[in-house]
């Protein structure tokens, strides 16, 4: 996607196929499989776009319809929650806990996963009902939390699985 934009990439700028406010660009570009237009809205700083989505045609049915600031405020809107819902995901995956009852009261047990692309890991905490740490050990990124793995791990004295 080949851009025309101006010296300072952070100035505002509203031109019928390219917005731009302090955060997000929006670039009506052709759509590479078909005859139609796509736009693109990347974040201030990212290289790749976080949501390219079908442009409508204009009037005469062979160009783009220009961007306005209705339509920009929508796309913002809807990449930001993209970008929301794929952050949402990935703190899913890398935070798991469950709550286990065990002979000396509630237990809140972690596994926070640390994604290093050398040498993942994850680390496998119990947490009692005032929230203090109780124990903490370092375990395989592909550990699995389960209410059997944490009892069993509570049963053997916070022991390194």
């Amino acid at each position: 996607m080949s851009t025309n934009l101006p010296d300072d990439p952070h100035a505002p700028l509203q031109e019928p196929r390219l917005w731009r406010d302090e955060r997000w660009t929006a670039q009506v570009i052709k759509n590479e499989d078909d005859e139609g237009w796509a736009v693109a809205m990347t974040l201030v700083g990212e290289s790749e776009p976080a949501l390219v989505g079908p442009w409508t045609m204009g009037r005469d049915k062979k160009n783009p319809k220009p961007l306005d600031a209705a339509a920009f405020h929508t796309l913002v809107k809807t990449a930001s929650e993209v970008l929301r819902r794929h952050e949402q995901q990935l703190h899913a995956q890398l935070h798991k806990s469950l709550k286990l009852d065990t002979d000396a009261g509630r237990l809140h047990i972690l596994l926070d996963i640390v994604p290093d692309e050398d040498n993942p890991y994850a680390l496998l905490s119990a947490r009692d009902a005032q929230d203090e740490l109780v124990a903490q050990v370092r375990v395989a990124a592909n550990f699995r939390l389960t209410e059997a793995s944490a009892a069993a791990w509570v049963d053997n004295d916070f022991r390194k699985p």
